[in-house]
């Protein structure tokens, strides 16, 4: 492989680190060249978070260009929306439809609407609404939202990690007294994946 890039993002405490070091531990497992950043801004105040992900030979530095992602990856709608110029010609983003309000909203409101941002998204070519107020109902938390979301990704077979790899490392990189519950979220996001 030359170059895939994945861009991850979201707002601090939905998992975007995690997941993006789970791919790239994923990839370097099938033998790839790996490279990640990433860029956060007040992450702990739910700020924006977002995560670049460089696999292959010809991936020569951790950041992604503007129009170079071939998957954007979104926690959140609103936080995919500000990285849609990443993502590059025939690319494919994939966005849970669940929003977080962000901090700024809260200090200085503007009438964010995370509904509108879903409906916006959705009308785009090549972006795939994940239905993960699933993960609420399920597990009373949306704080599997990105294993969930790596399970989707997987399903969507854009990911050029074999399923496997990716559940094993995931086992691996999340506390044994959770492994079950992040197990079945992965597997939740499976189902909630649709062309």
């Amino acid at each position: 492989m030359t170059e895939y890039n994945i861009l991850i993002c979201g707002v601090g405490g939905q998992g975007t680190v995690l997941a993006s070091k789970i791919i790239a531990a994923a990839a370097m497992e099938c033998g790839y060249t790996v490279h990640s950043a990433e860029t956060i801004g007040m992450a702990q105040r739910g700020g924006p978070v977002t995560s670049h992900v460089r696999i292959g030979d010809e991936a020569y530095s951790p950041l992604i260009a503007k129009g170079g992602a071939d998957i954007i990856l979104a926690f959140e709608p609103g936080e995919g929306i500000r990285d849609l110029p990443y993502l590059k010609d025939g690319g494919m983003m994939l966005v849970s439809e669940k929003s977080v309000m962000p901090v700024t909203e809260a200090l200085m409101p503007s009438g964010y609407v995370g509904g509108e941002a879903v409906k916006y998204l959705s009308g785009l070519r090549n972006v795939h609404i994940a239905r993960t107020a699933a993960v609420e109902e399920r597990f009373g938390s949306m704080k599997f939202l990105n294993i969930t979301m790596l399970g989707a990704l997987s399903a969507s077979g854009a990911l050029p990690i074999d399923r496997e790899v990716l559940l094993s490392v995931m086992k691996r990189s999340v506390p044994e007294k959770f492994l079950k519950v992040n197990t079945e979220a992965f597997e939740l996001g499976e189902t909630l994946y649709s062309e």
